[in-house]
């Protein structure tokens, strides 16, 4: 899907594999397509496997999905993108998510909704954009201070895990800035050597995730702070300078509040003021795996979010 699997790939779910997709009203057609492709394809093409055991299904079967273009996005995003997502629908879509509805090549496209929901896929609506911006900031703001902290009571370990922490939070920022959805854990790294902003974060975020002291940490934290409000000040956002202040009289310094509050301030969308106050999306909160990868299970969290703005 990204380019970036390699020969240690092929050691299981490995194959050719192809998704076929038809328009809604054509969903008569799935079951006749896949009833032909099971009696008409081959074992093998090329030397490469057709019918072969998956992870999640372990007979011998061809890895063809036939399926509409709204089952096949619902199938991997928790939701039907087909006619829109609502405000609490953005926030329970992962990056991860997104890209394996728009980020493969398509060979030929005869249907009239595949092209309109990659559309719709290619970033957040602009307020959604400001809120999940607003709650990466605010994130850093509540815990860097405590690298410093932690490091001068002689805790150099959770320093360390903590500064390591908001290294990954701004790699996701950097993302988010660069209108690029981030892929999960295994090829986050990757991908993020591919943005633009990518060399000037570099050491900052090497210095966050491995300087042999608490202030070293806390200084690639807040140039990489530094680094990415450029960055969202030249996308046109909201970006008042700096990004870094001092804790309060404490000898450690933090995210300047007021550039998440900015943000915050821009949004007009009253479906989207009525959310939790920097919340985020699912994948800035929620870590576990089983909940982030489960297309099936992510809907349900929309009612946390309700819950937390009080919405009927």
């Amino acid at each position: 899907m990204l380019g970036l699997d390699d020969v240690m790939s092929r050691d299981h779910d490995w194959g050719c594999r192809l998704t076929l997709l038809v328009d809604g009203p054509d969903r008569g057609a799935v079951p006749q397509i896949s009833g032909l492709l099971e009696r008409e394809l081959p074992e093998s093409y090329q030397g490469c496997p057709v019918r072969f055991p998956v992870t999640w299904d372990p007979s011998l079967s061809h890895q063809v999905e036939v399926a509409t273009v709204a089952g096949f996005a619902a199938g991997r995003l928790g939701v039907d993108p087909t006619g829109g997502l609502s405000a609490l629908e953005w926030l329970i879509v992962t990056g991860q998510s997104v890209l394996e509805v728009v980020a493969g090549p398509v060979f030929a496209d005869r249907t009239c909704e595949l092209g309109p929901v990659r559309a719709v896929l290619r970033w957040y609506p602009p307020d959604i954009e400001r809120y999940v911006l607003a709650a990466g900031w605010q994130r850093l703001w509540q815990e860097m201070p405590m690298v410093g902290r932690t490091a001068e009571r002689g805790d150099e370990f959770g320093s360390r895990l903590l500064s390591a922490r908001l290294a990954d939070d701004l790699m996701w920022l950097a993302f988010a800035l660069s209108r690029r959805w981030p892929p999960y854990a295994k090829w986050r790294g990757a991908a993020f050597q591919a943005l633009a902003v990518a060399d000037d974060l570099a050491g900052p975020l090497a210095a966050a995730a491995a300087a042999p002291g608490g202030r070293g940490r806390e200084s690639g934290l807040a140039d990489a702070c530094e680094v990415l409000l450029n960055a969202q000040r030249a996308r046109g956002l909201p970006a008042p300078a700096p990004a870094v202040t001092r804790f309060w009289d404490r000898p450690y310094r933090t995210v300047d509040q007021a550039v998440q509050q900015a943000l915050l301030a821009d949004i007009t969308d009253p479906h989207v003021t009525k959310l939790p106050t920097a919340i985020g999306s699912i994948e800035q909160w929620a870590h576990r795996v089983d909940i982030l990868a489960s297309p099936a299970r992510r809907p349900a969290l929309q009612a946390a979010y309700r819950e937390w703005a009080d919405l009927s």
